[in-house]
């Protein structure tokens, strides 16, 4: 519902009273501020990705590798003419922009090798973590993102990255400028509980004065008001100093927190005040002004128009009378999402409906969206579930929820595994498949690998792979190939993925080359598609990974895929020169725009090789193999069971 704007008028006392607050929002128009806006608003368009390479009609497919395994087994010089050919590699963009020659000097300072100085925070990042960043830059970098990163491996490093407790960014005022710019990013990722953290961490006063303090408060309203906490949001706000140089935005935020606190508090004639005030600050449309309009007129918003539902917007929605809680999960922010699903207040229904969407944007855990399963009372028998009749009546979120709970309590082990495999078939048909996967370690554990449950080994290892158990994924290897030696005749028929435990482990002593036997036998077999064998060989060859000539000769064979994200030009070089000065922050950063929206699965093969080698040479090689893991993960041949 939309209305045109309102004459100018003045408020009863009564309104002044209750809207106090709102008075250093409007005092506070300084003629020339430095506005601090760290990311383009949720309906902004993206830039038009770069385009893809076209392969000449001359030029070969792919030049076949001489099976080479490491650094030290042939010169430097070779090496850079074999990664230019490889598959999916644009040799870190060496050939498109090629770099001076490094004097004698700098070799021998690479040669040190010299080990950074790691946090103490448990994050696993260095303490100079944004070394050769200021603050402006980092607001630059976090600006070109996609977040919540849809990537799990990137949503873990990005949310160590921005939670660490290391020194920060260079600049003016930085403590808070950063601080703030962490609490939003926090925010739009729709961790909540981390940016509460870092709102409470926040430090006071600072060369922004009031400012500062303002700000604070308002970032701490903000988050309060998305955990459902209206008593402590609206006395932040209260308490906000009156000061100049809060960004446009958030004066907005201000406007609407004051008028949600005054119509929550009984005072349902400030509603119109408000929307008033906001559509002088600006704001034309929107669904919190929509929900501001519906309560003056005594009517339900329409949402139909709205393109994005804030945290603020719908505790606006709900004042007003609520909306469809499918629409408002559909349109919502990860951190509306993430504020339904961890509010205690919020029906049982909705609030699993909203997890399972906020555990597909990484926005909160798979152990917390195993707890909110939890939650939910039992639903039916174990018998009712498989057969399909039971715990549907409000949608297929609650069936998901039964069956996962079924599966952890369900004692006997033939149909506990049965129990298990449906919850995984129901997960991976609604885009949860990974964390799915996750969240029955636990049970899968409690499972005794034995031949009359022999059809489940290999969902027994996809849940350890996922849960990173890799020496469990390898016991059910055995253990299947202790009852079929399977197509080579030694490891068994899921001796194939050995290679993808091999790829993930970063603390794996052995050869990494032995695993992949297995998969030269489903190569020729043709179990491996064209785009699957060039991942793999990109992979392996940017984790210095000896790639066997069978493999490299199949994909060799076959068009290298132009399909997948690609970066805009020049940040793959700037991606490469980061990663050399092991200016730890800015690769992530720029690992995660290389990558694009959809992470490594969804990357060009030349952003997949050129990312993984990065994050390894810049020290982060568990991120790396992670990611390596990933890319290749959920086209990896499976077998009927």
């Amino acid at each position: 519902m939309s209305h045109a704007p309102r004459q100018a008028r003045t408020p009863p006392c009564s309104l002044r009273a209750a809207l106090s607050i709102l008075l250093f929002v409007i005092a506070s128009r300084p003629a020339a501020t430095q506005e601090w806006v760290p990311f383009p608003e949720p309906e902004r368009k993206r830039p038009a990705r770069a385009a893809q390479p076209e392969r000449q009609p001359d030029q070969p497919f792919l030049t076949p590798m001489d099976g080479w395994g490491g650094n030290t087994q042939r010169s430097p010089d070779s090496r850079q003419g074999a990664r230019d050919s490889a598959p999916g590699s644009a040799g870190d963009a060496v050939a498109r922009d090629p770099l001076p020659p490094l004097d004698e000097k700098s070799r021998a300072v690479e040669r040190i090798d010299l080990q950074p100085v790691m946090a103490s925070d448990g994050s696993g990042l260095p303490f100079e973590l944004w070394r050769g960043l200021d603050t402006a830059a980092v607001e630059g970098l976090f600006a070109a993102l996609d977040i919540p990163p849809r990537s799990p491996a990137l949503a873990s490093l990005w949310r160590r990255l921005i939670t660490a407790d290391v020194t920060p960014p260079a600049g003016q005022d930085t403590n808070h400028r950063f601080a703030a710019l962490r609490v939003e990013a926090l925010t739009r990722s729709g961790l909540l509980k981390d940016a509460g953290d870092a709102v409470a961490r926040m430090p006071a006063g600072g060369s922004g004065g009031q400012g500062s303090d303002a700000l604070a408060a308002l970032l701490t309203a903000r988050n309060e008001i998305a955990l459902g906490r209206r008593d402590t949001a609206c006395e932040a706000i209260r308490a906000a100093p009156q000061a100049a140089g809060i960004p446009p935005a958030l004066k907005t935020d201000a406007i609407l927190i004051s008028g949600y606190c005054a119509v929550s508090g009984g005072n349902t004639a400030a509603a119109g005040l408000t929307a008033d005030l906001a559509r002088e600050h600006g704001v034309t449309s929107g669904a919190g002004l929509s929900a501001l309009d519906a309560i003056v007129m005594g009517s339900k918003p329409d949402l139909k128009d709205a393109k994005v539902v804030t945290s603020l917007d719908y505790r606006l929605i709900v004042l007003a009378g609520g909306g469809d809680p499918a629409l408002i999960v559909a349109k919502g922010t990860p951190a509306v999402l993430a504020g339904l699903a961890l509010d205690p207040a919020t029906d049982p229904e909705v609030k699993i409906l909203a997890a399972e969407a906020a555990a597909r944007l990484n926005a909160i855990s798979p152990t917390e969206l195993a707890a909110i399963y939890r939650t939910l009372p039992a639903q039916g028998n174990s018998d009712a579930l498989l057969a399909g009749s039971g715990g549907e009546a409000g949608g297929a979120h609650l069936r998901r929820a039964a069956l996962f709970t079924a599966a952890e309590t369900e004692r006997t082990p033939f149909k506990k595994v049965r129990l298990i495999r449906a919850f995984l078939d129901d997960a991976r048909r609604s885009g949860l498949y990974l964390p799915a996967l996750e969240m029955m370690s636990g049970a899968a554990d409690a499972v005794a690998p034995v031949a009359e449950i022999g059809w489940f080994a290999e969902s027994a290892l996809e849940i350890a792979l996922a849960a990173g158990r890799y020496d469990r994924a390898r016991a059910w290897v055995q253990f299947a190939a202790s009852v079929d030696r399977g197509p080579d005749g030694v490891s068994g028929p899921l001796g194939h993925w050995l290679a993808l435990a091999d790829i993930a482990d970063p603390a794996l002593q052995t050869s990494r080359g032995r695993s992949l036997a297995s998969i030269e036998a489903l190569a020729l077999r043709g179990r491996f598609n064209a785009d699957l064998l060039h991942r793999l060989a990109t992979v392996l060859d940017a984790l210095d990974t000896h790639v066997p000539i069978p493999l490299w000769d199949a994909a060799s064979r076959t068009p290298q895929p132009a399909g997948g994200h690609l970066p805009e030009s020049g940040v793959l070089a700037t991606l490469l020169d980061a990663s050399r000065k092991k200016e730890f922050g800015r690769t992530v950063l720029l690992v995660m725009q290389t990558l694009g929206p959809m992470g490594a699965e969804g990357s060009h093969i030349i952003a997949l090789g050129d990312s993984i080698r990065a994050l390894k040479r810049a020290g982060l090689e568990s991120d790396a193999r992670r990611l390596g893991f990933e890319a290749l993960f959920a086209s990896w041949p499976r077998g009927s069971g």
